[in-house]
């Protein structure tokens, strides 16, 4: 094994990550306007100065839900400058059939298709082995997360990625892998790190990660990339260079839901990071390679994170005029507050009366509520833990700034369970990393852990409670 690998292992010890249309402008040319600040005069105070500033609120909820929906679909921050301008990931897209695409987990937005496109997806007609159908596709924005580039004579010149590309699905209307959107939904079939590693340039990350190992080559990241594997995604790579865990697995992290965000604090696997706001800033800069200013000196640290000290990533800055994001984050974190979980139905994601006897135990002999607090399925004001109350390993939380896991909002867990809109081979996958199957070999565990003495029915009970939140 190469240096770089021995490095990694070496290191001590979740993640949000990255979001097709085809625009004729870029995100520079977008409305820039601050979404917190609405227009001036007597459109923002009402007839009188001051008068019906409650219709004035609605008028700005409004608007900043429609915004922050369009940039949490549309929005590239500017990141094409990077997708496209250095790793040349449109050369590698051009050349992908619709497929090699679904393969790689890319979703279909049947809304953006015309009628008979659409009628043609499902009825099988169109061609899956053509990848002008893909290239048509992206010039109809039709492609979730993903925005293409095209010139005058309708070449792919570049590409950019969105919110919508990790943390969005479709729900199958038309065919697998196309229907309308259903946002704030993790894609746990998108092979991220299968897309970045076909770009046939990978050098701006191997300049980052030779702060790490100076024997690094594009061949060691590809390899790392594909070792992510569907639904998965590190956001600390490019801070901690550490690309495997102690035991040899990959240290990337399942892609979080971005759905039922409001009330609580922090919103990542680990601890101590930020919540929404936060990683919104952090993930369209740093991870999407967006134009805009971020700022985290614990970042700054040559030990803990020596990739992103090495690369200044803590320390962002742009002009005012060139920043294509500070000004989206309030609209931003509007809409994703706003993103509710889905709902079970009973008798058919769950049995409701077991169910009900799970609800005893969970709120009973099993503890859950200790930290589980309802009806936010987590805790109340610091939701974080230490891996020693959690009897568990402290890998992924010794990566972040607290040294410690978020209680998770246990809401939408029957979406995995059942394998909704998902390839059956990814389905389940529990905890930060997935390293539990289905949510009984969560039960069975945590029984074991903090030996709670549950009967083998109560174990099924508790899933089925589980499943109806």
């Amino acid at each position: 094994m190469k240096t770089y690998l021995k490095t990694l292992f070496a290191l001590a010890g979740a993640t949000v990550p990255f979001g097709l249309a085809a625009f004729a402008c870029s995100s520079a040319d977008r409305d820039e306007a601050p979404e917190h600040i609405a227009p001036a005069g007597d459109e923002l105070i009402g007839a009188g100065r001051f008068g019906d500033f409650d219709a004035t609120t609605d008028r700005n909820a409004r608007r900043m839900l429609e915004r922050g929906r369009e940039i949490f679909r549309f929005d590239t921050f500017g990141d094409e400058q990077f997708w496209g301008g250095e790793l040349r990931l449109h050369e590698a897209i051009a050349g992908v059939t619709p497929a090699q695409a679904r393969d790689l987990g890319l979703k279909v937005d049947a809304g953006a298709l015309p009628p008979r496109l659409r009628d043609q997806i499902a009825r099988g007609q169109v061609a899956l082995d053509d990848p002008a159908v893909t290239l048509r596709l992206l010039r109809l924005g039709a492609v979730v997360g993903v925005t293409g580039f095209f010139d005058d004579r309708g070449g792919l010149i570049s590409i950019g990625l969105q919110c919508a590309f990790c943390h969005s699905t479709v729900n199958d209307s038309v065919a697998q892998g196309v229907g309308e959107r259903l946002d704030g939904w993790a894609n746990r079939d998108l092979n991220v790190g299968a897309i970045i590693a076909s770009a046939p340039n990978l050098q701006p990350f191997v300049a980052l990660l030779r702060a790490v190992d100076r024997d690094i080559t594009e061949a060691d990241v590809r390899n790392v990339l594909l070792s992510w594997g569907p639904g998965k995604f590190d956001a600390e790579l490019i801070l901690d260079g550490k690309a495997f865990r102690p035991d040899g697995t990959s240290a990337a992290t399942l892609i979080p839901n971005a759905f039922d965000m409001a009330g609580f604090n922090e919103h990542t696997w680990t601890g101590n990071w930020g919540s929404v706001p936060y990683w919104n800033a952090f993930v369209a800069v740093n991870e999407m390679h967006g134009r805009g200013n971020f700022f985290d000196p614990r970042l700054n640290d040559r030990v803990k994170y020596p990739v992103a000290a090495a690369a200044r990533l803590w320390d962002v800055k742009v002009a005012p005029e060139e920043d294509l994001v500070t000004s989206k984050l309030p609209a931003l974190h509007f809409y994703q507050l706003a993103l509710p979980s889905p709902r079970p139905v009973a008798g058919v994601d769950f049995d409701e009366r077991a169910a009900a006897r799970g609800h005893d135990l969970f709120t009973g002999q099993a503890r859950c509520t200790r930290c589980h607090h309802e009806p936010l399925l987590t805790d109340a004001g610091w939701n974080l833990h230490t891996p020693e109350e959690m009897r568990i390993d402290a890998f992924q939380a010794n990566r972040a700034p607290g040294g410690s896991y978020k209680t998770m909002n246990l809401t939408g867990l029957f979406i995995r369970e059942r394998g909704l809109f998902m390839r059956p081979g990814n389905k389940g996958r529990y905890y930060h990393d997935g390293r539990f199957a289905t949510l009984l070999d969560v039960v069975r565990d945590y029984n074991e852990r903090f030996r709670l003495g549950l009967a083998p029915p109560q174990k099924l009970d508790l899933v089925e409670y589980l499943k109806s939140l």
